[in-house]
């Protein structure tokens, strides 16, 4: 997939899809970038909270001599 410099996603999805999507935005009186912006805020604050909690497994796992097993 082309990554630019700039600041714009462009993204192929079904047209069905799309369709619902925007009804549903429009009932809830959201627009694509807005909804869009707050997915991506969340989703990478999921990310970094994972990757922090995982950082204190490790670290604390190295100062024990009994292991964990994290599934």
């Amino acid at each position: 997939m082309a990554r630019g410099v700039s600041g714009r996603i462009v993204i192929e999805i079904n047209p069905e899809t799309k369709q619902e999507l925007y009804e549903q935005l429009m009932m809830n009186n959201v627009s694509l970038k807005s909804w869009f912006l707050e997915n991506v805020e969340s989703f990478l604050k999921g990310k970094q909270q994972l990757s922090l909690s995982l950082a204190t497994s490790v670290h604390h796992e190295e100062n024990t001599t009994k292991k964990r097993v994290i599934a």
